[in-house]
This record gives structure tokens, sequence and C-alpha cells, in this order.
């Protein structure tokens, strides 16, 4: 097992005598973020069926994850960046011993080259989100959820392309916890799993802008959005000041770093969303994320 258990303590300001809010500790992961989990599996399964590099698609969390675990596993890792990916995101995957390849301006075209040089001979493609064993993965995290709080009604968290969502009901499935709220959680500029809902179907977005770049997927994975429906949800937009804003919040409530596409669902409980106002015991995912800096925070917070 690669990554860690991680804590899940009451929020120091939100909790009230009716309800409670929790926050699960994902950004404390080695990799720092839920993603940890995923790539743990997938790729100690890859190694141990014999591939000796490891190819990753991503635009900082899934290639940073992966390049954790390849340095855990003894293996090389190869991560494929969009231009967007920020350039101290991209040195922090370096840092770790992967090698680092920009290309395409979109996500969509590194996963091309990704899959062309996952071709080699030893090479194993690390699918960024959409893959049952990634689920399978990030579903443990839902295990320490329910044995430190059993009475968990209701599960807050971010969708990008649908890994953790689809780790979480993954989870929640194997205890038989169908009757947990799940909250989905995006930016205005980034809705493709409320527009999957809409649809029946994930359908593509003509166009993603956003600030909570981890949340840039044009198309959610398939399995969640069908999913979901055996399961009280709702969808929460929130926009991109409310997500920034969530970060600034967090940082002086815990002293800690994330990302827009984590403070986006943090945000739900600092506005007191209506997703979550029948709720007595509410688990925040809080995923993390690399590409964030006290700089970065520091001017969102005079903005």
């Amino acid at each position: 097992m690669l990554h860690i258990q991680t804590p899940l303590i009451l929020h120091p300001g939100l909790s009230t005598a009716s309800r409670r809010i929790w926050l699960k500790l994902e950004n404390l992961q080695p990799s720092g973020s839920f993603k940890m989990r995923g790539m743990g599996l997938f790729c100690s399964q890859a190694v141990a069926a014999g591939n000796t590099r490891l190819v990753c698609p991503s635009g900082g969390n899934a290639g940073y994850a992966t390049a954790v675990v390849a340095a855990g596993l003894g293996v090389q890792a190869c991560i494929v960046v969009p231009q967007t990916t920020p350039e101290a995101t991209r040195a922090r995957i370096e840092a770790v011993g992967a090698q680092v390849i920009v290309h395409g301006k979109l996500w969509d075209e590194s996963n091309q080259l990704a899959l062309e040089l996952a071709k080699e001979a030893g090479c194993a493609y690390v699918p960024a989100f959409d893959h049952p064993l990634l689920w399978e993965g990030h579903s443990t995290l839902v295990d320490e959820v329910l044995q430190a709080c059993p009475q968990v009604d209701a599960i807050v968290a971010s969708v990008g392309g649908g890994g953790l969502l689809a780790g979480i009901l993954t989870g929640l499935l194997r205890h038989g916890r169908t009757d947990c709220t799940v909250v989905a959680c995006e930016t205005e500029g980034a809705a493709s799993f409320a527009a999957a809902l809409a649809a029946g179907e994930p359908v593509r977005l003509s166009e993603v802008k956003t600030i909570a770049g981890s949340l840039a997927a044009s198309q959610v994975s398939a399995w969640p959005v069908q999913a979901i429906r055996s399961f009280p949800h709702a969808s929460a937009v929130l926009s991109d000041e409310q997500a920034k804003q969530g970060v600034v919040r967090y940082a002086d409530d815990l002293r800690q770093l994330v990302e827009p596409a984590c403070g986006v669902s943090l945000a739900v409980g600092y506005l007191d969303h209506p997703a979550i106002a029948e709720a007595h015991d509410v688990v925040i995912v809080v995923c993390g994320g690399v590409s964030i800096s006290a700089a970065t925070v520091a001017e969102w917070r005079t903005a």
C-alpha cells in the first residue's frame, strides 16, 4: 500500500449543534492529493505485470501521483502535460525523478501522445481518471470515513473527470450505503458533470474555462453519471470566485494550501449550501492539489 490513511477531523468553525462538518484530509497524501490511492493500486499492478515505465497524461495531480508512485516502485515515469500546466507543477514532477513532456494546449492532446508512447515495450498507460481500478483505489477513502464516522449522511466532493466521484460511489456501494447523499461540486466554467446529469449521459463541453484547472475536463466518465442515480444526490455548481474564497478561508482555518478544484467543495460548507441543508454529518473530501502557492492565496485574499 503506497497511500496513507488520512485523518478525518471536525472543521473547527463550521460544525454546530445540529450539523457536524468533517474534513477528510486527502491533501496529506504523499502526493498531495487523493490521486495517490488509485494510482498506487493501478501502477502496482502494472509493475507486477512486468512493466518498467509508466506513461500518464495529466494536467498535474494525476501525473505527480504517478511520479511519486513510480519512484516508490523503482520504475520510470513519463508524464505528458498540456501547455496549461504551470511551470512550478512541471518542476515538482521532475524533482521526483519523472520525465515531463509538454504537448498540446488541452489534456486531450496530451492523452493522445501518451497513448502512443505507451505502445512501446515495457510501457504501461496510466489513465488519469477513467478506469475501474483507479476507482477501486480511490474507494479506500470511504472505508476510512465509515470506520471513523459510520453515521455520515452526506459526502461532498469535487468532480473533474469523475475519478474521485466514481471512487466514492464504489466505496459506498460496497458498504451498502445508498442512503448517503452525494454532492458533486464543480465550477461554472467546467460543469461537465452537471451537464451530463441534465442530459442523462456524458456530453462534451464546447469550452472549458475555469481557474480550477484540475476540474477542466470537457467530458466526465460515463459510469458515475449513471451510478449516482442510486443515491440521493445533488449537483453544486459554484463560481471561480467562490472556489478561490474556499481556498483562502481554508488556508486561514487549517493553515493548509489546496487548489481551487478543492476549494469549490470547501465552499459548499462555508456557504452553507442548500445541498447539505438536511444533513447531520457532512464529510467534505479535501482532495488537495499541488498547483497552488502561498503567494497565489495571498493575491486572492487581497483581490
